[in-house]
Formats: C-alpha cells, structure tokens, sequence
C-alpha cells in the first residue's frame, strides 16, 4: 500500500538532483581546461583566491571560537527565555546578507564604532572582509555546535563534577574531547559560509581588486564587464571548494 508513496518521492528526489546535476553540467560545459587555466594565471584572480583561503580560514577560526563556548551554554543551561536567545543567535542566518553588510556599515559610522576603527581599520579593508565573514558565519558554527553537545550525554561530566572537577575542567577535560568531531564539522560549516559570502563582504569591505576581492566579488566583478568566461572559472572552483567541504563534513559525522 505505502510503495506508490515513496516511489512518488523518489522520483521526486532524482528530479531535484537532476536539475543542480544539469545546472552544474552546463556550467562546467560551458569552457575548457586551456581557458580555466589562462584565467587562473591572472594576478587578480590569484589574488582573490589568496586573500579568500586566508580570510575564510581566520573568519572560521574566530567563529569556532565563539560557537563552542555558546553552543556548550545552550546546550547545558536552562537559561531564561531561552527560546528568544536562541532565536536571537539565529538573526544573522535569516537576515538578508545585505542588510547584514549594512548594519556593519551604518555600526562603524557610530561613536563607538569609530573608535574601534581608530584601534583596528575594518572598513573597507582586509579585516572588514574577515569581519563580514564572520558575522554570518558564526552563526553557523554557533548552531552547529550546539547540536553537537546536545547529541553529547551529559553524564560524563557530571561525573566529574562530582569527582571535584570544576565547571571549567569538565568542560576542558571532558566535554571538548567528545566534541572533536563536532567541531572540526563547525570550522568546516563555517569556513564554507564564509566562502559564498557576498552581500556583506561588498556591502561593508567593498570589491576593490588587489586588496578586498574575494572569490564572491570576483564572479560579480567579472560579470559586471561581460567577462562570463572568468566567471564561470571561478564558480567551477567555488563549487569544487564546496563539494570537497561537504564531504569533509559528512566523514565528521555530522548534519549541517
């Protein structure tokens, strides 16, 4: 009786992966290896390239480093109005990726955001494009992390707290080590995020090649001129750079 059903849905699955196989097909049909190879050799292009690898490793990084401390108190706490935190950590997920580059924006022009700017220049700058990065990608890693210690049986270290262990050791002793895989599949999330990012990185740090254009901002730059052919040859190694992400992610074991 239930066999049409999911046979329906089956059929519903191949259609939808034939559509991205037929998008991905035609975009890598579109050139050939002899022009991959001639745009890859651009200064520009390598540039864009560099500067991404760096800017997604260190806006990863630092967004690991606020997921797993905030993914640990999510996931342990009864806090108050819990369901609004959590919500509230998710802003930057649903928030359109512009409007996140300018609130950014708009940030930096205040008082305080001036100040800052006097210590450490964001604003269209290297550090703006780690920052945009950042700003999106932490909340990745943040929910990522947390479903991680939630999937994480508490009992251990509450056996340890009862051992004489402190809140901070069970942490650092116990829970951390249990949530290695979780968090190599949190840097991944994060460092693919911040990959595809592109309305705050051009919104916030801007598209001024040889200092902040990123792999993003390449293809629209790119585009903007008609040069498809430059276009497409980044987007083919952004979608390799995405495929070997997605696989590294489902060896950790873990679900984005």
């Amino acid at each position: 009786m239930t066999r049409p059903f999911w046979m329906l849905l089956m059929v519903g699955l191949g259609l939808y992966l034939l559509f991205w196989g037929l998008l991905i097909a035609a975009t890598a049909g579109f050139t050939d290896a002899a022009t991959l190879g001639r745009i890859w050799l651009r200064p520009e292009i390598l540039h864009a390239a560099g500067l991404s690898l760096l800017s997604c490793t260190l806006a990863a990084a630092l967004a690991l480093g606020v997921a797993v401390p905030l993914g640990y108190l999510m996931a342990r706490r009864a806090l108050p109005a819990k369901t609004w935190l959590d919500a509230a950590l998710d802003i930057p997920i649903v928030l359109p990726p512009m409007v996140v580059g300018l609130c950014l924006l708009i940030f930096f022009q205040t008082r305080l955001g001036r100040a800052i700017e006097q210590v450490i220049p964001l604003t269209y700058t290297m550090g703006g494009v780690v920052l945009a990065q950042w700003t999106v990608a932490a909340a990745f890693a943040i929910r990522s992390m947390r479903s991680c210690f939630d999937q994480l049986c508490p009992r251990p270290e509450q056996i340890a707290l009862t051992l004489g262990a402190t809140d901070f050791q069970a942490f650092r002793l116990v829970a951390l080590p249990a949530a290695r895989r979780g968090m190599i599949a949190a840097f991944c999330i994060a460092w693919a995020r911040s990959m595809g990012e592109f309305g705050p990185i051009l919104v916030f740090a801007g598209a001024t090649r040889m200092k902040t254009e990123v792999l993003p901002t390449t293809v629209w730059l790119e585009l903007s001129v008609g040069n498809l052919d430059a276009a497409v040859a980044v987007s083919l190694v952004m979608i390799a750079l995405s495929a070997a992400i997605l696989v590294l992610v489902r060896r950790t074991g873990q679900r984005l």
